[in-house]
């Protein structure tokens, strides 16, 4: 019978640890989990113009 993705995954992630141990199978994972795009760009454009306490107020939901 074939495995779902999830048990893959967790197959897949018990071996490195085994293999790797937990820190080196988390840095392994992150090698491939870089995401995609430019942050740093992204950021500037997003958040260039906007006063601080206004990025405050909209990550505690005050906007």
């Amino acid at each position: 019978m074939a495995k779902t993705i999830s048990e893959v995954k967790e197959i897949g992630w018990d071996a490195l640890v085994e293999r790797l141990g937990a820190s080196g199978a988390t840095l392994f994972i992150l090698e491939y989990e870089k995401g995609y795009g430019d942050y740093t760009k992204d950021r500037t454009k997003i958040f260039d113009k906007k006063p601080l306490e206004e990025i405050i107020e909209e990550i505690k939901g005050e906007d």
